[in-house]
């Protein structure tokens, strides 16, 4: 068991606190994403980006009794992370801020690269892009269609991405193409919302829809070579390397979202229905139960990534458990209601929304289980 010390205890009760003004919003949210324009100084919304700038680049660390926090670790994301997505996980996700741009940039980008595109986040509230899932391919890498090619002294950018939250709305994002066949080929780049052939277009969704996931196409958008990621590192660095050590270290944060949609759900029945039978009691114990043995393999996971960031496996199975546990305990909130709980009771139905959503974000469970058990094939090959 994983017990959080005095300074994680402290980062919890403070994001705690701060999710209440986030599911005060929720449902406007919901109705309306450009809601999220208009409550920008919320704390949450503020310390939300924090926690995705390198230290360097912060105007401050978060002080809470004495102890200091740079959302540096996967586990401080964990565990701030589940707290605000108890309050809403759609206020999350419409923030300002590089949620998954940024660590890329970070790990990636030249001195320039990181001044530039931090410096912008720093100066005003400022939405980004990760670009990666395709149409046709989904996020397999081996199999993307996007191009960048070499024209000159410059590179054109062609292909389509789909479900990319903030695209319609963001400014700087990367964008994920190949330049060339094999793990080598795979390349990441820093685009403009503005840049000429560059198009983003919402898609009608039924959760997560304060984040405005959206389709993008790329005509022949044109980049100089400053915008290429990774340019003062070897191929080997720059392409799949990078790829995974990201998606390992966001994984469990994404984990804790869903975790965040199941308690939010657990404790509507208990705040909602006071009165309960046997077999009913007995069903919201079990829920609250799975809950916590889901937060303890988040929280192993984030410890394994911050001890290895390519050690991502057990990143993948909380993912895989905390997106089906989010999807249980929202309908079965539905079922201690009974028939008409998503008319009556419209929080409810937006989490079951929601909920749905966490198994797309950052790789669908198919793509999770196959990462675990390539892992344990390894292991068995090491061992055998």
């Amino acid at each position: 068991m994983i017990e959080l010390d005095d300074r994680l205890s402290a980062l919890r009760a403070r994001a705690r606190a701060w999710s209440e003004d986030l599911r005060a919003i929720a449902l406007d949210l919901d109705r309306d994403p450009a809601t999220i324009e208009r409550v920008l100084d919320l704390p949450a919304i503020e310390h939300i980006g924090l926690f995705q700038y390198p230290p360097r680049f912060q105007p401050g660390p978060l002080v809470l009794g004495g102890h200091r926090f740079h959302g540096d670790s996967a586990v401080e994301h964990v565990v701030f992370f589940e707290e605000l997505a108890r309050g809403d996980v759609g206020a999350m996700m419409a923030a300002p801020g590089a949620p998954m741009a940024g660590p890329l940039v970070a790990l990636l980008g030249d001195e320039a690269q990181q001044e530039s595109f931090f410096g912008r986040l720093r100066a005003r509230p400022t939405w980004t892009f990760l670009a990666l899932t395709e149409p046709a391919t989904g996020s397999d890498p081996a199999a993307m269609e996007t191009r960048l090619r070499p024209d000159g002294d410059r590179f054109l950018l062609t292909g389509a991405k789909r479900y990319v939250g903030n695209a319609t709305r963001a400014g700087p994002g990367v964008v994920f193409a190949r330049t060339g066949p094999g793990p080598l080929g795979l390349c990441a780049v820093l685009v403009e919302g503005g840049d000429p052939g560059f198009t983003a277009t919402p898609l009608p969704t039924l959760g997560l829809r304060g984040a405005v996931l959206s389709a993008i196409s790329l005509d022949s958008v044109e980049l100089g070579p400053e915008r290429l990621l990774g340019r003062h590192l070897s191929p080997a660095r720059r392409g799949t390397w990078s790829w995974v050590r990201i998606f390992n270290r966001l994984r469990p944060a994404v984990a804790a979202m869903g975790l965040g949609i199941a308690r939010a759900a657990h404790e509507y029945i208990g705040d909602h229905r006071r009165a309960l039978s046997a077999a009913e009691r007995t069903r919201f114990d079990e829920l609250a139960r799975r809950i916590d043995a889901v937060r303890q393999l988040t929280l192993h996971a984030a410890v394994a990534v911050d001890a290895n960031p390519a050690d991502g496996h057990l990143a993948s199975a909380a993912k895989v458990r905390s997106a089906a546990l989010a999807e249980e305990v929202t309908r079965a909130a539905l079922d201690f209601f009974g028939a008409g709980a998503r008319f009556d009771h419209p929080l409810l139905d937006k989490l079951a929304r929601d909920a749905r959503g966490v198994e797309f974000m950052e790789g669908a469970g198919n793509v999770q289980k196959l990462g675990v058990y390539h892992h344990l094939a390894r292991g068995r090959t090491h061992h055998g």
